[in-house]
């Protein structure tokens, strides 16, 4: 059992793109029996309802460390969805549920039991622009990466 009032193992600090510069959060990974608990908070969100989205955006952890790139994808360094089992898009580890942008704002909590906290450390956090469809090949069409975070181990004095 998780006592969320106990600091994650790890977190990763979001911050939008060049073209989405508003988009700020956090998402904590809290170790639990089995699995993970993430918890995601995040403001700033473009509503996509013109990508019909109806504001929901794709949430996944890259294999990746670095949210940089080059001058055609900013975040071109987080490489694919993080898949250490080599499993087909939506059973890859870093597969979690899309974001539901309210008025800009995001809130989410999921367990998941595909990796724990110390398993992603190193690794990033990406919001698309749009909703995952959860079938397309590699990684669901959910569109441009338009916020990006660096996981790494908690520490309670950078925070």
């Amino acid at each position: 059992m998780i006592d969320i009032k106990e600091n994650p193992v790890a977190y990763a600090m979001l911050n939008g793109s060049k073209k989405h510069p508003n988009i700020k959060g956090k998402a904590a990974f809290y170790n639990t029996y089995g699995g993970t608990v993430v918890v995601a908070s995040v403001c700033g969100l473009p509503e996509g309802k013109e990508q019909n989205s109806q504001g929901f955006h794709g949430f996944h952890i890259h294999e990746g460390s670095s949210c940089t790139g080059n001058q055609q994808n900013e975040f071109a360094n987080v490489q694919g969805h993080y898949n250490p089992a080599n499993t087909v898009h939506p059973q890859h580890a870093g597969d979690l549920p899309p974001l539901l942008s309210n008025d800009g704002n995001a809130w989410m909590s999921v367990y998941t039991n595909r990796f724990y906290p110390e398993d992603v450390i190193g690794r990033t956090v990406i919001i698309h622009e749009k909703a995952d469809d959860f079938h397309s090949q590699p990684s669901g069409d959910a569109g441009e990466m338009i916020a990006c975070g660096e996981i790494t181990a908690w520490n309670p004095e950078l925070t």
